[in-house]
């Protein structure tokens, strides 16, 4: 069963200190802190797979409070392979105050953490990239779920 990134939020502690937030395991350091990174990486991993970055915007919301890939189907980050819409239904029950809505993202990496308050790749405490590209390598590529 899915779980939500609702899970995995990280502590004000970890919020203040990147060094603490690193050292979470991958699940919970791509659920809360990096998702952004998970999901770039993914598409510049699988570029011409057919999925599209999308953000779970809160209900009158300025910034996502997840970020994840689709081919509308199925979705992929800190959970790895989950149907679009499990990850949606455990995430609204996880929320239901949220009214969480998937919208897709159209902006390059740098201008998304800028607009969103996102933490930019330079202000991690480590390389996130090089973190994220080990992540998905450890799941089967697309079109190769079953």
């Amino acid at each position: 069963m899915y779980r939500p990134s609702a899970w995995f939020r990280r502590t004000e502690a970890e919020r203040q200190d990147q060094l603490l937030s690193w050292n979470r395991d991958d699940v919970a350091f791509f659920a809360a802190g990096a998702c952004h990174i998970l999901a770039y990486a993914f598409m510049r991993t699988y570029p011409d797979a057919g999925f599209q970055l999308v953000g779970l915007w809160p209900r009158e919301a300025r910034d996502p409070g997840h970020v994840y890939v689709t081919d509308g189907t199925w979705a992929f980050d800190h959970d790895g392979w989950t149907l679009q819409s499990e990850l949606l239904r455990v995430t609204r029950a996880a929320e239901p105050l949220s009214d969480l809505r998937p919208r897709p993202i159209h902006t390059d990496l740098d201008t998304f953490c800028v607009r969103h308050h996102h933490r930019p790749l330079r202000l991690f405490a480590f390389d996130p990239w090089e973190r994220a590209l080990r992540y998905i390598a450890q799941f089967p590529a697309p079109g190769r779920r079953c």
